[in-house]
């Protein structure tokens, strides 16, 4: 399934990072070594297999420093693809092109990283109906194109911020005295479109949970018993069944096993704090 982010969105990222780059005289390397007026025709290349994640973000970055820049994208974000394949063709001012390089690849690199690795989650528990999910645990000022990497790598995204939905930690209970209080406070305040999920560190935590019916139930390092136990009470519950997410220590090593307990939701941090940059080159031609 192939993805869009709006520019609005990419583009205050694309104009930082280049910002940051340039500093304060600009390219000093591209402005001594390449004449004025010269064109440059290259290729972003992929030097690994993986799924593509922020293609706009090179289209951008070059059309920030050659609002004149030739740009074909050769593939969409959220297709796969294999060491080799040409993402991106485009021609433009050679010491603009040069200038936007490290941005474009940067953000190219990093967004393809957490596409891919989301699509090794999704793929390793394919066929059990859980679905792999985000955290917060983004790059900070990266968030939307991060969150955006993994739904084009198949994951879904959790919440964006903390004004999007109730989600009730540890430490919010310990505050609140209690699993059942914190919920009916929650409760008293939530607009008819909020969600509230609740954090629970036991099954005693779950059984006070379940009776005040909260949407979502997160089941924080639960271990593989103790998962199948909590999805055999919530099913049997007379309150109704909220969505079970697990959460906790996940590792593509472990997944396919918390998946089959019967849980809605695995949500993986390291799908944005620890995916490794994809290697993407650019090559004259």
């Amino acid at each position: 399934m192939t993805r869009r982010l709006p520019d609005l969105l990419i583009e205050p990222v694309v104009r930082m990072a280049l910002a940051e780059d340039l500093g304060r005289a600009g390219d000093l390397t591209g402005q001594a070594c390449i004449p004025e007026g010269a064109r440059m025709r290259a290729v972003f290349a992929a030097r690994s297999p993986g799924v593509l994640a922020g293609v706009d973000c090179v289209r951008l970055a070059l059309l920030a420093m050659d609002p004149a820049a030739a740009i074909t994208a050769k593939a969409r974000d959220g297709e796969a693809f294999e060491a080799g394949t040409v993402l991106v063709e485009a021609e433009a001012d050679a010491r603009a092109f040069l200038a936007a390089e490290r941005t474009a690849l940067n953000l190219l690199g990093r967004l393809c990283g957490v596409a891919t690795l989301t699509r090794a989650y999704v793929d390793a528990v394919e066929g059990t109906g859980a679905r792999i999910a985000d955290t917060r645990k983004t790059t900070p000022g990266l968030r939307a194109l991060e969150k955006h990497a993994v739904a084009c790598g198949g994951g879904v995204n959790h919440r964006f911020g903390l004004d999007d939905a109730i989600l009730i930690k540890d430490n919010h209970v310990a505050v609140c005295g209690g699993v059942g209080e914190a919920i009916r406070r929650a409760r008293a305040v939530a607009g008819h479109l909020v969600k509230i999920e609740i954090e629970v560190d036991g099954l005693d935590q779950l059984d006070e949970a379940l009776a005040e019916r909260p949407d979502v139930v997160m089941l924080d390092n639960f271990s593989l018993e103790m998962l199948r136990e909590a999805v055999a009470r919530a099913k049997g519950s007379t309150f109704g069944r909220p969505v079970l997410e697990a959460s906790g220590g996940v590792t593509l090593g472990t997944v396919r096993a918390i998946a089959e307990t019967g849980v809605d939701v695995i949500s993986v941090g390291g799908l944005t704090h620890s995916a490794p940059a994809l290697d993407v080159g650019l090559d004259a031609v």
